[in-house]
């Protein structure tokens, strides 16, 4: 019986320390954000490099990014700084895709609530693998201009003059009916 006591509290202490370095372990995370428009693009890259290294100083490894670019808004964004409200009809957008431990994203975020360069940032758990879309849009022009394939036995027809006449009376046959 008392062997069995210790076993079981071998068991809860391993358990707990098992649960104690899940939460430590670092996860993939991705911010997308918008600087304000105000920037100079000679002050962009300086901005853009802080934010990097702001994620380097929370022991955060970069895996991708992507340099900000001018980008219209689909509505007016607010910003407050020093008790000044300032509407943004354009922005600054980019992304970083970095690993951090769990427990320091929410510091990085106390940090960026406070940048007066960010209009607005999103934080998200994510993949290591590459995620960007390819565009679709020479694909779908491929897809409209498809020939599909004809049945068997069926003879090939050419394209014949359509009759105006022949078509109006096929329609009134069908709204007779």
């Amino acid at each position: 019986m008392q062997e069995k006591k210790n076993k079981d509290k071998t068991l809860k202490e391993t358990s707990v320390d098992i649960d104690e370095s899940t939460y430590a372990e670092e996860r993939v995370y991705e911010v997308g954000y918008l600087f304000v428009p105000t920037i100079s693009e000679e002050e962009l890259p300086l901005n853009y490099g802080n934010l990097k290294e702001l994620i380097s100083s929370f022991d955060g490894q970069i895996i991708s990014d992507d340099m900000p670019r001018m980008i219209n808004l689909a509505y007016p964004m607010l910003k407050v700084v020093a008790n000044v409200r300032s509407k943004f009809n354009t922005g600054y957008f980019g992304w970083v895709k970095f690993e951090m431990d769990t427990q320091k994203v929410l510091e990085l975020k106390k940090k960026l609530d406070l940048s007066p360069n960010i209009i607005r940032f999103l934080i998200i758990k994510t993949v290591k693998e590459n995620t960007i879309a390819t565009k679709r849009f020479a694909y779908r022009d491929v897809a409209h201009k498809k020939v599909l394939p004809k049945a068997e036995g069926e003879v090939p027809t050419e394209n014949t003059e359509i009759n105006k006449e022949e078509i109006d009376k096929e329609i009134d046959a069908m709204v007779a009916v």
